[in-house]
Parts: structure tokens; C-alpha cells; sequence
């Protein structure tokens, strides 16, 4: 029975969390530390480089297989069809930004939203996946989009001007964004 934690799925150790969870006392403020230390266990270029790969990975071939006419009747085109595919992509990170802030873990919003950014960044700059060509503006505006929820959610100023700061120094063709924050 000893090693009965290592026999048992992911859903019956949630299950067994949540349970303790319940119980309150010190095992729940245990619980709540060590899930906000892995909350915030993670570094801006962590998230870049996991959102940059995420969309430098893109297999073009998943665009053209979603691309045509469907049973439906209806057409999608290859741009439709990369447009959907890089929003499934970006979708868990802006995902993410958004439980940060639910949370109220500003601190660690703030810096992953910048991390996403960067992703994003790095990914118009730097890639040469094919998706590029079927989508060449649309990863930029995804981020413009973030920026602008991050900004309507976070009214702090030193805050704002950290962000500020950060896409000035990081993400510098897309400073005129930041005058409008």
C-alpha cells in the first residue's frame, strides 16, 4: 500500500486534492500554497518559447485538410481554415491570462501575458512555418487583442507601465501599441 500514490490516474489524485481540500485546516492552506507556488513558478521567456513553438509547429497540411467544401454545404478556405487552427494554438494562453487574473494573481498575469506576447513576437520575427503565408498578420493581431483585454483589466499604472516598458524593450515594432494603454 505504500506506493499506492503512484498506482492511482490523474483524475483520482484531483479527486483525492479537492477531497483534502474540503477537510480545511492546515492541509488546505498547504494545498493552496504549493498550487499558487506552481502557478508562479515559470519565467517570460518559459511561456515564449512554449508559445512560440506552439505556433511554429502548425503542420500547414492541417489548414489544407480543414480547407473545401464541407457536407454542409458551406466552403472554408485555406485563410478560414489557419485562422482557426492558430486560434486553437494561442487559445489555452489567453486562456490562462485570464485565470491568472480570476485568481487575482496580478503579478503573475502581468508577466504571462508578456510571455504570450513575446511568443507571439518572436513567432511574426523569427518563423518560417508555412502557416505564415495563409495568416501573415493574424498572430500579430491575436496579441494586439490580448493587450487590449490586459489593459481594460488591469487599470493599475505601475503596472500599465511595466507593460509598457516590456513591449518597448522586447517586442519594439509593435511600440506604438503600448501609447494607446
Amino acid at each position: 500500500m505504500n506506493d499506492v500514490t503512484g498506482k492511482i490516474t490523474a483524475e483520482q489524485a484531483l479527486l483525492i486534492v479537492e477531497r483534502l481540500c474540503r477537510k480545511g485546516g492546515g492541509i488546505r492552506d498547504a494545498i493552496i500554497a504549493e498550487a499558487v507556488s506552481l502557478l508562479s513558478d515559470f519565467t517570460v521567456d518559459e511561456v515564449a518559447n512554449d508559445v512560440f513553438d506552439a505556433l511554429d509547429l502548425i503542420d500547414i497540411q492541417d489548414c489544407w485538410d480543414r480547407a473545401g467544401a464541407a457536407y454542409d454545404g458551406t466552403t472554408t478556405s485555406p485563410q478560414d481554415a489557419a485562422v482557426d487552427v492558430i486560434e486553437e494554438e494561442v487559445q489555452p494562453f489567453f486562456d490562462q491570462v485570464e485565470r491568472y487574473h480570476d485568481l487575482g494573481m496580478i503579478e503573475q498575469e502581468a508577466k504571462y501575458c508578456m510571455g504570450v506576447l513575446l511568443g507571439i513576437y518572436r513567432f511574426q520575427q523569427e518563423s518560417e512555418a508555412e502557416i505564415k503565408q495563409l495568416a501573415a498578420d493574424l498572430p500579430a493581431e491575436y496579441a494586439s487583442n490580448l493587450l487590449d483585454s490586459w489593459w481594460t483589466r488591469n487599470p493599475d499604472k505601475a503596472g500599465a507601465e511595466a507593460m509598457k516598458v516590456f513591449v518597448r524593450e522586447r517586442c519594439p515594432k509593435w511600440a506604438g501599441w503600448v501609447e494607446k494603454g
